[in-house]
Protein backbone atom coordinates (compact mmCIF):
# COMPACT_ATOMS: atom_id res chain seq x y z
CA UNK A 1 0.00 0.00 0.00
CA UNK A 2 1.34 3.49 -0.65
CA UNK A 3 2.60 5.18 2.19
CA UNK A 4 1.29 8.07 4.14
CA UNK A 5 1.91 11.47 2.86
CA UNK A 6 1.89 13.92 5.79
CA UNK A 7 -0.34 16.94 5.71
CA UNK A 8 2.27 19.69 5.18
CA UNK A 9 3.37 17.76 1.65
CA UNK A 10 -0.20 17.57 0.40
CA UNK A 11 -0.81 20.53 1.25
CA UNK A 12 1.67 22.22 -0.52
CA UNK A 13 0.65 20.40 -3.90
CA UNK A 14 -3.33 21.33 -2.84
CA UNK A 15 -2.65 24.62 -2.18
CA UNK A 16 -0.23 25.88 -5.52
CA UNK A 17 -2.01 28.33 -7.76
CA UNK A 18 -1.60 28.86 -11.20
CA UNK A 19 0.77 31.37 -12.62
CA UNK A 20 0.76 32.85 -16.54
CA UNK A 21 3.61 30.59 -17.05
CA UNK A 22 3.65 26.56 -16.05
CA UNK A 23 6.31 25.73 -13.56
CA UNK A 24 6.93 22.69 -11.72
CA UNK A 25 6.97 21.57 -7.77
CA UNK A 26 9.61 18.82 -7.83
CA UNK A 27 9.12 15.88 -5.19
CA UNK A 28 12.28 14.04 -5.75
CA UNK A 29 13.56 11.03 -7.88
CA UNK A 30 12.57 13.12 -10.91
CA UNK A 31 8.87 12.97 -10.15
CA UNK A 32 6.99 16.68 -10.12
CA UNK A 33 4.13 18.35 -10.62
CA UNK A 34 3.38 20.39 -13.52
CA UNK A 35 1.03 22.97 -12.63
CA UNK A 36 -0.58 24.82 -15.80
CA UNK A 37 -1.54 28.45 -16.54
CA UNK A 38 -5.01 26.90 -17.31
CA UNK A 39 -5.21 25.03 -13.55
CA UNK A 40 -4.49 21.55 -14.66
CA UNK A 41 -2.13 19.74 -12.08
CA UNK A 42 -0.49 16.90 -13.64
CA UNK A 43 2.30 14.36 -12.26
CA UNK A 44 4.95 14.11 -14.57
CA UNK A 45 8.32 12.03 -14.30
CA UNK A 46 11.21 12.68 -15.67
CA UNK A 47 14.22 9.68 -16.06
CA UNK A 48 17.59 8.71 -18.32
CA UNK A 49 16.92 6.44 -20.77
CA UNK A 50 18.93 2.96 -20.39
CA UNK A 51 21.08 2.74 -23.47
CA UNK A 52 21.25 6.06 -24.46
CA UNK A 53 20.92 8.44 -21.16
CA UNK A 54 18.70 10.55 -23.09
CA UNK A 55 15.98 12.64 -20.80
CA UNK A 56 12.34 11.10 -21.33
CA UNK A 57 9.28 12.54 -19.49
CA UNK A 58 6.58 9.84 -18.43
CA UNK A 59 2.44 11.45 -17.48
CA UNK A 60 1.17 9.93 -14.03
CA UNK A 61 -1.85 11.56 -14.42
CA UNK A 62 -3.39 14.37 -12.80
CA UNK A 63 -3.99 15.36 -9.37
CA UNK A 64 -5.98 15.13 -7.14
CA UNK A 65 -7.63 12.23 -8.76
CA UNK A 66 -4.05 10.52 -8.18
CA UNK A 67 -2.85 11.89 -5.38
CA UNK A 68 0.74 11.88 -3.79
CA UNK A 69 1.32 9.23 -2.44
CA UNK A 70 -0.16 7.22 -5.81
CA UNK A 71 1.97 9.30 -7.91
CA UNK A 72 5.04 8.58 -5.62
CA UNK A 73 4.21 4.62 -6.02
CA UNK A 74 4.46 4.81 -9.74
CA UNK A 75 7.58 6.77 -9.24
CA UNK A 76 9.10 3.88 -7.37
CA UNK A 77 7.56 1.23 -9.27
CA UNK A 78 8.90 2.82 -12.62
CA UNK A 79 12.23 3.60 -10.65
CA UNK A 80 12.34 -0.16 -10.40
CA UNK A 81 12.02 -1.20 -13.79
CA UNK A 82 14.88 0.92 -14.98
CA UNK A 83 16.90 -0.67 -12.17
CA UNK A 84 16.22 -3.83 -14.05
CA UNK A 85 17.67 -2.18 -17.13
CA UNK A 86 14.06 -1.22 -18.44
CA UNK A 87 13.29 1.90 -20.08
CA UNK A 88 9.58 2.27 -18.31
CA UNK A 89 8.36 4.42 -21.36
CA UNK A 90 8.83 1.67 -23.34
CA UNK A 91 7.66 -0.65 -21.54
CA UNK A 92 4.34 1.02 -21.04
CA UNK A 93 4.48 1.21 -24.75
CA UNK A 94 4.75 -2.56 -24.92
CA UNK A 95 2.07 -3.70 -22.36
CA UNK A 96 -0.24 -1.47 -24.23
CA UNK A 97 0.57 -3.06 -27.62
CA UNK A 98 0.69 -6.80 -26.07
CA UNK A 99 -1.27 -9.28 -27.21
CA UNK A 100 -2.93 -10.06 -23.81
CA UNK A 101 -4.33 -6.58 -23.32
CA UNK A 102 -4.07 -3.56 -26.29
CA UNK A 103 -6.31 -1.66 -23.75
CA UNK A 104 -3.96 0.00 -21.19
CA UNK A 105 -6.16 -0.59 -18.19
CA UNK A 106 -7.49 -3.91 -18.32
CA UNK A 107 -6.82 -6.61 -16.03
CA UNK A 108 -4.57 -8.43 -18.32
CA UNK A 109 -2.16 -5.25 -18.90
CA UNK A 110 -2.12 -4.04 -15.26
CA UNK A 111 -1.13 -7.74 -14.18
CA UNK A 112 1.88 -7.82 -16.57
CA UNK A 113 2.78 -3.96 -15.75
CA UNK A 114 2.76 -5.48 -11.76
CA UNK A 115 4.72 -8.71 -13.04
CA UNK A 116 7.20 -6.31 -14.31
CA UNK A 117 7.53 -4.49 -11.30
CA UNK A 118 8.16 -7.10 -9.13
CA UNK A 119 11.42 -8.38 -11.02
CA UNK A 120 14.41 -7.62 -9.02
CA UNK A 121 12.65 -7.34 -5.90
CA UNK A 122 11.47 -11.16 -5.35
CA UNK A 123 12.98 -14.02 -6.87
CA UNK A 124 12.27 -14.84 -10.67
CA UNK A 125 10.57 -18.75 -9.75
CA UNK A 126 8.05 -16.46 -7.59
CA UNK A 127 7.37 -14.51 -10.49
CA UNK A 128 6.96 -17.00 -12.55
CA UNK A 129 4.35 -19.19 -10.93
CA UNK A 130 2.57 -16.27 -10.05
CA UNK A 131 2.45 -15.51 -13.67
CA UNK A 132 1.43 -19.14 -14.49
CA UNK A 133 -1.24 -18.84 -11.89
CA UNK A 134 -2.86 -15.23 -12.67
CA UNK A 135 -2.97 -16.78 -16.40
CA UNK A 136 -4.29 -20.30 -16.50
CA UNK A 137 -7.11 -18.91 -13.68
CA UNK A 138 -8.09 -15.08 -13.73
CA UNK A 139 -7.33 -13.89 -17.45
CA UNK A 140 -9.74 -16.07 -19.07
CA UNK A 141 -12.55 -14.37 -17.39
CA UNK A 142 -11.01 -10.89 -16.23
CA UNK A 143 -8.23 -10.33 -18.59
CA UNK A 144 -10.09 -8.03 -20.71
CA UNK A 145 -12.28 -6.44 -18.22
CA UNK A 146 -10.92 -2.56 -17.27
CA UNK A 147 -9.39 -3.23 -13.97
CA UNK A 148 -11.86 -0.05 -12.63
CA UNK A 149 -14.96 -2.51 -13.57
CA UNK A 150 -13.73 -5.58 -11.40
CA UNK A 151 -16.12 -6.28 -9.11
CA UNK A 152 -15.91 -8.52 -5.62
CA UNK A 153 -18.85 -10.42 -7.37
CA UNK A 154 -16.25 -10.86 -10.14
CA UNK A 155 -13.40 -11.89 -7.80
CA UNK A 156 -15.50 -14.92 -6.32
CA UNK A 157 -16.49 -16.24 -9.23
CA UNK A 158 -12.97 -16.39 -10.07
CA UNK A 159 -11.77 -17.93 -6.82
CA UNK A 160 -15.12 -20.70 -6.88
CA UNK A 161 -13.80 -21.82 -9.75
CA UNK A 162 -10.65 -22.81 -8.26
CA UNK A 163 -11.98 -23.97 -5.24
CA UNK A 164 -14.30 -25.91 -6.74
CA UNK A 165 -11.62 -28.16 -7.90
CA UNK A 166 -9.90 -29.01 -4.34
CA UNK A 167 -7.38 -25.82 -4.63
CA UNK A 168 -8.46 -23.40 -1.69
CA UNK A 169 -4.90 -23.04 -1.13
CA UNK A 170 -4.57 -21.32 -5.19
CA UNK A 171 -7.44 -19.82 -4.48
CA UNK A 172 -6.90 -17.50 -1.86
CA UNK A 173 -3.30 -16.70 -3.31
CA UNK A 174 -4.63 -15.68 -6.24
CA UNK A 175 -7.63 -13.32 -4.51
CA UNK A 176 -4.11 -11.84 -2.70
CA UNK A 177 -2.56 -11.16 -6.36
CA UNK A 178 -5.92 -9.88 -7.89
CA UNK A 179 -5.77 -7.48 -4.79
CA UNK A 180 -2.10 -6.52 -5.64
CA UNK A 181 -2.69 -5.45 -9.16
CA UNK A 182 -5.89 -3.59 -7.66
CA UNK A 183 -3.73 -2.01 -5.51
CA UNK A 184 -0.82 -1.11 -8.23
CA UNK A 185 -3.68 0.33 -11.07
CA UNK A 186 -4.69 1.80 -7.82
CA UNK A 187 -1.21 3.76 -7.11
CA UNK A 188 -1.31 4.80 -11.10
CA UNK A 189 -4.20 6.60 -11.20
CA UNK A 190 -6.29 3.41 -12.89
CA UNK A 191 -8.67 2.49 -10.34
CA UNK A 192 -10.34 3.60 -7.43
CA UNK A 193 -10.97 0.95 -5.43
CA UNK A 194 -10.04 -2.49 -4.24
CA UNK A 195 -12.94 -4.88 -3.82
CA UNK A 196 -11.17 -8.10 -2.61
CA UNK A 197 -11.23 -7.22 1.03
CA UNK A 198 -15.11 -7.30 1.05
CA UNK A 199 -14.93 -10.92 0.55
CA UNK A 200 -13.26 -11.42 3.74
CA UNK A 201 -14.79 -14.68 4.85
CA UNK A 202 -16.74 -15.83 1.54
CA UNK A 203 -14.04 -18.80 1.29
CA UNK A 204 -13.35 -20.29 4.05
CA UNK A 205 -9.35 -20.06 4.92
CA UNK A 206 -7.24 -23.00 4.00
CA UNK A 207 -5.65 -25.50 6.62
CA UNK A 208 -2.27 -23.90 7.21
CA UNK A 209 0.18 -26.45 5.32
CA UNK A 210 2.94 -27.00 7.72
CA UNK A 211 6.10 -28.15 6.31
CA UNK A 212 7.38 -31.52 7.17
CA UNK A 213 9.52 -31.65 10.63
CA UNK A 214 11.12 -33.88 12.82
CA UNK A 215 10.34 -32.16 16.59
CA UNK A 216 12.33 -35.06 19.39
CA UNK A 217 15.76 -35.03 20.36
CA UNK A 218 15.02 -38.90 19.41
CA UNK A 219 14.13 -38.25 16.10
CA UNK A 220 16.77 -35.72 15.28
CA UNK A 221 19.05 -37.70 16.73
CA UNK A 222 18.22 -40.49 14.29
CA UNK A 223 18.09 -38.33 11.60
CA UNK A 224 21.66 -36.69 12.47
CA UNK A 225 22.81 -40.80 12.31
CA UNK A 226 21.55 -40.68 8.86
CA UNK A 227 23.04 -38.19 7.45
CA UNK A 228 26.31 -39.31 9.23
CA UNK A 229 25.84 -42.72 7.04
CA UNK A 230 25.10 -41.22 3.65
CA UNK A 231 26.51 -42.80 0.70
CA UNK A 232 25.66 -40.08 -1.73
CA UNK A 233 28.01 -37.31 -3.66
CA UNK A 234 30.14 -35.66 -1.35
CA UNK A 235 28.69 -32.29 -1.73
CA UNK A 236 24.71 -33.28 -1.30
CA UNK A 237 26.18 -34.73 1.86
CA UNK A 238 27.67 -31.15 3.07
CA UNK A 239 23.99 -29.70 1.96
CA UNK A 240 22.37 -32.51 4.83
CA UNK A 241 24.69 -31.77 7.32
CA UNK A 242 24.48 -28.05 7.62
CA UNK A 243 21.49 -27.71 6.62
CA UNK A 244 20.25 -28.82 10.64
CA UNK A 245 23.17 -26.86 11.58
CA UNK A 246 22.30 -23.51 10.16
CA UNK A 247 18.60 -24.02 9.31
CA UNK A 248 18.27 -21.40 7.18
CA UNK A 249 15.37 -21.27 4.09
CA UNK A 250 16.77 -24.11 1.38
CA UNK A 251 17.00 -21.78 -1.42
CA UNK A 252 19.31 -19.79 0.44
CA UNK A 253 21.81 -22.68 1.31
CA UNK A 254 21.68 -23.84 -2.20
CA UNK A 255 22.35 -20.27 -3.47
CA UNK A 256 25.28 -20.32 -1.02
CA UNK A 257 28.41 -18.05 -2.37
CA UNK A 258 31.63 -18.55 -1.39
CA UNK A 259 32.35 -14.79 -1.58
CA UNK A 260 29.39 -14.66 0.79
CA UNK A 261 31.52 -16.61 3.42
CA UNK A 262 33.98 -15.67 5.54
CA UNK A 263 35.60 -18.45 7.19
CA UNK A 264 37.92 -16.95 9.05
CA UNK A 265 35.17 -14.78 11.07
CA UNK A 266 32.84 -17.47 11.11
CA UNK A 267 30.37 -15.37 9.18
CA UNK A 268 28.03 -16.27 6.38
CA UNK A 269 26.20 -12.78 5.33
CA UNK A 270 24.00 -13.16 2.67
CA UNK A 271 20.47 -11.01 0.90
CA UNK A 272 16.97 -12.64 1.60
CA UNK A 273 15.05 -12.28 -1.05
CA UNK A 274 11.90 -13.07 0.41
CA UNK A 275 12.28 -10.05 2.64
CA UNK A 276 15.06 -8.29 0.93
CA UNK A 277 17.13 -7.95 3.75
CA UNK A 278 20.66 -8.57 5.01
CA UNK A 279 21.02 -11.53 7.16
CA UNK A 280 24.23 -12.49 9.06
CA UNK A 281 24.20 -16.63 10.18
CA UNK A 282 27.35 -17.25 12.80
CA UNK A 283 29.14 -20.42 11.82
CA UNK A 284 29.59 -22.97 14.82
CA UNK A 285 33.15 -24.70 14.39
CA UNK A 286 31.29 -27.81 13.31
CA UNK A 287 29.89 -26.01 10.24
CA UNK A 288 33.36 -23.68 9.57
CA UNK A 289 34.81 -27.41 9.79
CA UNK A 290 32.43 -28.75 6.87
CA UNK A 291 32.86 -25.89 4.30
CA UNK A 292 36.66 -25.61 4.64
CA UNK A 293 36.58 -29.25 3.64
CA UNK A 294 33.67 -28.76 0.78
CA UNK A 295 35.99 -26.09 -0.13
CA UNK A 296 38.42 -27.87 -1.27
CA UNK A 297 36.06 -29.74 -3.81
CA UNK A 298 33.54 -26.33 -4.74
CA UNK A 299 35.93 -23.61 -4.41
CA UNK A 300 36.79 -22.80 -7.66
CA UNK A 301 33.10 -22.22 -8.31
CA UNK A 302 31.02 -19.28 -7.01
CA UNK A 303 28.35 -21.28 -5.28
CA UNK A 304 28.90 -23.85 -2.35
CA UNK A 305 27.03 -26.33 -4.02
CA UNK A 306 27.83 -26.14 -7.90
CA UNK A 307 25.06 -27.89 -9.92
CA UNK A 308 25.84 -31.46 -10.69
CA UNK A 309 26.04 -30.71 -14.40
CA UNK A 310 26.51 -27.41 -14.42
CA UNK A 311 28.63 -25.72 -12.07
CA UNK A 312 27.95 -22.02 -12.89
CA UNK A 313 24.85 -22.99 -11.55
CA UNK A 314 23.61 -23.90 -7.77
CA UNK A 315 22.49 -27.38 -6.94
CA UNK A 316 18.89 -28.41 -8.23
CA UNK A 317 16.51 -27.30 -5.55
CA UNK A 318 14.82 -31.49 -5.40
CA UNK A 319 18.47 -32.37 -4.27
CA UNK A 320 18.34 -32.00 -0.58
CA UNK A 321 14.68 -33.41 -0.53
CA UNK A 322 15.75 -36.64 -3.11
CA UNK A 323 18.20 -37.37 -0.48
CA UNK A 324 16.05 -37.69 2.31
CA UNK A 325 13.88 -39.95 0.42
CA UNK A 326 17.03 -41.67 -0.44
CA UNK A 327 17.57 -42.32 3.28
CA UNK A 328 14.17 -43.61 4.22
CA UNK A 329 12.23 -40.35 4.91
CA UNK A 330 9.10 -39.08 3.44
CA UNK A 331 9.11 -35.47 2.21
CA UNK A 332 5.61 -35.29 3.10
CA UNK A 333 4.91 -36.26 6.55
CA UNK A 334 8.50 -36.32 8.12
CA UNK A 335 10.80 -33.89 7.18
CA UNK A 336 11.79 -31.34 4.15
CA UNK A 337 14.82 -29.46 3.84
CA UNK A 338 12.52 -26.45 4.92
CA UNK A 339 11.27 -28.18 8.04
CA UNK A 340 15.22 -28.27 9.85
CA UNK A 341 13.91 -25.02 10.55
CA UNK A 342 10.75 -25.77 12.41
CA UNK A 343 13.10 -28.39 14.11
CA UNK A 344 15.33 -25.89 14.86
CA UNK A 345 12.88 -23.48 16.41
CA UNK A 346 11.18 -26.41 18.12
CA UNK A 347 13.81 -27.76 20.34
CA UNK A 348 15.85 -24.76 20.53
CA UNK A 349 12.64 -22.83 23.08
CA UNK A 350 11.62 -26.51 24.51
CA UNK A 351 14.80 -28.19 24.72
CA UNK A 352 17.74 -25.49 24.84
CA UNK A 353 15.71 -22.72 26.45
CA UNK A 354 16.71 -20.32 23.97
CA UNK A 355 15.03 -16.98 24.30
CA UNK A 356 11.94 -16.70 21.15
CA UNK A 357 12.94 -13.52 19.74
CA UNK A 358 17.14 -14.39 19.49
CA UNK A 359 15.28 -17.21 17.13
CA UNK A 360 13.22 -15.79 15.21
CA UNK A 361 16.19 -13.12 14.36
CA UNK A 362 18.18 -15.97 13.63
CA UNK A 363 15.69 -17.71 11.14
CA UNK A 364 15.48 -13.82 9.36
CA UNK A 365 11.90 -13.20 10.49
CA UNK A 366 10.38 -9.56 11.50
CA UNK A 367 10.28 -9.45 15.19
CA UNK A 368 7.97 -6.85 16.67
CA UNK A 369 9.71 -4.69 19.37
CA UNK A 370 9.63 -1.26 20.83
CA UNK A 371 10.01 0.72 17.47
CA UNK A 372 7.85 -1.49 15.41
CA UNK A 373 8.15 -4.91 13.50
CA UNK A 374 11.78 -5.03 12.73
CA UNK A 375 14.60 -7.49 11.67
CA UNK A 376 18.01 -5.82 12.35
CA UNK A 377 20.96 -8.33 10.81
CA UNK A 378 23.04 -7.54 14.01
CA UNK A 379 20.67 -7.75 16.61
CA UNK A 380 21.32 -10.59 19.49
CA UNK A 381 24.34 -11.43 17.67
CA UNK A 382 26.45 -12.07 20.94
CA UNK A 383 23.42 -14.40 22.10
CA UNK A 384 23.21 -15.51 18.28
CA UNK A 385 26.67 -16.63 17.61
CA UNK A 386 26.41 -18.68 21.33
CA UNK A 387 23.40 -19.91 20.08
CA UNK A 388 24.66 -21.54 16.93
CA UNK A 389 27.67 -23.28 18.60
CA UNK A 390 25.07 -24.60 21.79
CA UNK A 391 23.08 -25.54 19.23
CA UNK A 392 25.81 -27.88 17.01
CA UNK A 393 26.93 -29.37 20.08
CA UNK A 394 23.67 -30.30 20.86
CA UNK A 395 23.39 -31.97 17.41
CA UNK A 396 26.76 -33.87 18.12
CA UNK A 397 25.26 -34.63 21.35
CA UNK A 398 22.23 -36.19 20.41
CA UNK A 399 23.39 -37.93 17.59
CA UNK A 400 25.20 -40.45 19.77
CA UNK A 401 22.63 -40.86 21.82
CA UNK A 402 23.68 -38.68 24.49
CA UNK A 403 21.20 -36.76 27.18
CA UNK A 404 20.73 -33.30 27.50
CA UNK A 405 22.54 -31.75 30.12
Amino acid sequence: MPKTVSRKADTVYRTAKSKDAAYRIGDGDGLYMLVDPSGPKRWRWQYARPLTGKRNTLSLGDYPIVAVAQARAARDDALRLLASGIDPGEHRKAVKEAGIGTAENTFSALMMEWLMSREGVVQAAQITKAKARLINDVVPWLGKKPISAITAADVLAVMRRIDERGARYTAHKVKSEISQIIRYAIATGRADRDPCPDLQGAIPTPKERNHAALTTPKEVGELMRAIDAFSGTYSVKCALLLAPLLFVRPGELRKAKWGEIDLDRAEWRFLVTKTMTDHLVPLALQAVTILRDLRQLTGSSEYVFPGARDRKRPMSDAAVNAALRRMGYDTKTEITGQGFRATARTILAEELHIKTEVIEHQLAHKVPDTNGTAYNRTKFLKDRVIMMQEWADYLDMIKIGGAVL
